[in-house]
């Protein structure tokens, strides 16, 4: 069975959380990752019931409390960030104080955004038209190059890219819609890992781009053309 990057770490995820439910019934204190595990995969368990985001992150809050975890633990996992496929598409839920009677705030190393903290402003501007007949939305450090198939843009020009706006949030595009977004580049190592499977790797490697457009344009993804116009997108 031939798997997608994005599909293993589901898996993966749902194993340790399942090693996480057979030791809390054995009574059993769990550690950090067993607790991150439990929480994150009950997101992804609710939005595969057809949860809404919102519903999905409170059942996340309620699953674990103090005692169900080693002492330390509730200090330690103050936030976990999870992408599950909801029915409008995947989305980035972040469930903050997800086991109670953490520190919150006043955890030691906690980082607080400083007085005129924003987001980065957007260095590329798209016109993005959602040409499936259901909404789509799409997460802040998604791979936007990566995003909905159906989603009409200039993917070139997004490769690298994310959202230009504010971290766990994302921005919503109706059928038929068409919005016009900021991208900023991703940040950090620039390794996109998962996603739709079109990268799996450095961005800036040699060749991985070109590549990656090959693949995009190969799988039918509006707004992709390969180098030389060997392949092209979906006919619209």
């Amino acid at each position: 069975m031939r798997l997608t990057p994005t599909e293993r770490d589901r898996l993966l995820l749902f194993g340790a959380a399942e090693l996480a439910r057979a030791r809390r019934a054995r009574g059993l204190p769990l550690n950090v990752p067993e607790a991150t595990a439990l929480i994150a995969d009950t997101v992804c368990e609710a939005a595969r019931d057809g949860a809404r985001l919102a519903e999905a992150i409170e059942r996340a809050r309620s699953v674990l409390g103090p005692d169900d975890v080693l002492p330390g633990v509730a200090d330690v996992v103050t936030e976990v960030h999870v992408e599950a496929v909801f029915d409008d598409g995947s989305r980035l839920a972040v469930v903050s104080d997800p086991i109670g009677g953490s520190l919150g705030d006043r955890a030691p190393g906690a980082l607080l955004p400083g007085p005129g903290h924003a987001e980065p402003e957007a260095v590329v501007r798209l016109t993005v038209t959602n040409t499936a007949t259901v909404p789509v939305s799409v997460t802040s450090h998604f791979h936007f190059f990566e995003a909905n198939p159906r989603l009409d843009f200039a993917r070139e020009e997004a490769y690298g890219m994310r959202l230009a706006v504010p971290a766990g949030s994302s921005v919503r595009f109706g059928p038929g819609e068409a919005v016009e977004v900021g991208l900023v580049p991703i940040g950090g190592d620039r390794i996109a890992i998962g996603f739709a499977g079109l990268v799996d790797g450095a961005l800036d490697a040699p060749g991985v781009k070109e590549e990656a457009l090959r693949r995009a344009a190969a799988c039918g993804y509006l707004g992709a053309a390969a180098q030389g116009g060997e392949f092209q997108g979906a006919e619209r």
